[in-house]
């Protein structure tokens, strides 16, 4: 699949983040709203990277857990 998919894909799946991809090859995602202090206790991060689009979307899975969103945001 082509990295263009790949970001369409999980840009739909976390709405509330920009997903990229760097020229160097890294994948990155980085919330459109800043973090409440709720977030910030529990391990939140406003910027994450991986090497991949399956461990980039790993951790956006995990930062919606531990956010306490267990549901993806469908807008209207």
């Amino acid at each position: 699949m082509s990295f263009d998919r790949h970001l369409a894909e999980i840009a739909r799946e976390f709405p509330d983040w920009t997903i990229w991809r760097s020229d160097a090859g890294r994948w990155w995602a980085t919330r459109h709203h800043p973090l409440t202090p709720a977030q910030r206790d529990v391990g939140c991060a406003m910027t994450i990277d991986a090497d991949d689009p399956e461990g980039l979307r790993e951790q956006l899975l995990d930062q919606r857990e531990r956010s306490g969103d267990t549901e993806p945001r469908t807008d209207p």
